[in-house]
């Protein structure tokens, strides 16, 4: 692994660090407008929510690097104290990309990109159409982290009103496959999140994990069972009672019911007795793919009670 001092770097480098490593971003298209009333419209992925009550959300207006300038927006957020935020999508992605060009500030990328300007209900600047979750905020406070280029300027702003698009709901919650939004990863990489959604539970109930050091010892040295694998007994609350493990023990020596036949997890673990005193590796392996089909079929339960019979025999 390389390591770097971030005072032996350039600016730039340490940008392409941040922005790569530090992905994928969610984007703001801030919508703001001058002292003069010139509509300005800028996107920026160092961007995030913060507080639910009251709802506060975030945003860089980081320094130029090449010159140390501040951006329009900026400016006109320190002059106002009133932008809207609106995230997004796949299907706008390209003309938000246009707004990014460092226009002349008596410039309108509304107009540049094609996006839709509609009235705010609070704040003077507009919303854009074409996003699904728009945001109407009120600058709480503006953090400067120096004058150099590259420096950032947190924007702290205030949610005053929400707009959320119907089609992106599922009930009240936003369902992350309607709404189809990108993220920003370095250099011109995004990323698209819709074709990548994968689900984890929340863990609930009252008594805590048993952890990855809880498990048998011969799971960890396992090269067929990964992390994320291992997580599914991590997680569960209890470890098997020696009751458990002997009812399981007389299902795999002596099938009865269609499961205890034909499961794979069920025959692999009958290859892992069958082979105990044979070829302890060979059984070890019979074994853990016992264990990892039941994982993958959903039974982490039964999963770690196949742990807990092995771990008499490899541990």
């Amino acid at each position: 692994m390389k390591s770097y001092n971030p005072k032996d770097l350039t600016t730039k480098d340490i940008y392409q660090l941040l922005s790569g490593g530090v992905a994928p971003r969610p984007i703001a298209l801030v919508s703001t407008i001058s002292a003069d009333g010139v509509p300005n419209l800028a996107p920026f992925s160092f961007f995030n929510a913060f507080s639910a009550a009251p709802p506060v959300i975030g945003f860089s207006c980081t320094r130029k690097i090449r010159d140390g300038s501040l951006k329009d927006s900026f400016h006109n957020l320190q002059a106002t104290k009133e932008c809207t935020v609106q995230v997004v999508t796949f299907e706008m992605a390209s003309q938000v990309n246009l707004t990014s060009i460092d226009f002349p500030p008596e410039i309108n990328e509304f107009t540049i990109s094609g996006l839709t300007p509609i009235p705010s209900d609070i704040v003077k600047p507009f919303r854009v159409k074409e996003s699904p979750f728009q945001m109407e905020c009120r600058l709480m406070d503006m953090v400067s982290f120096g004058e150099e280029g590259g420096a950032g300027n947190l924007a702290i702003c205030e949610v005053l009103k929400f707009h959320v698009n119907e089609e992106v709901l599922d009930g009240e919650a936003i369902h992350p496959g309607k709404i189809d939004l990108v993220g920003r990863m370095g250099g011109p990489y995004y990323t698209r999140p819709k074709e990548g959604i994968f689900q984890l539970d929340r863990i609930s109930g009252t008594q805590p994990p048993i952890g990855f050091e809880g498990l048998p010892e011969f799971l960890h040295r396992s090269n067929l069972l990964k992390a994320s694998h291992l997580c599914e007994l991590a997680k569960l609350s209890s470890y098997p009672m020696e009751e458990e493990i002997q009812r399981l023990a007389e299902k795999v020596v002596n099938p009865k019911t269609p499961e205890e036949h034909g499961k794979a997890y069920f025959q692999w673990a009958r290859k892992a007795f069958s082979a105990m005193d044979s070829n302890k590796e060979e059984a070890l392996e019979c074994l853990e793919r016992a264990i990892l089909l039941a994982i993958m079929e959903g039974k982490p339960q039964l999963a770690l009670t196949l742990a807990a019979w092995g771990c008499k025999h490899f541990s």
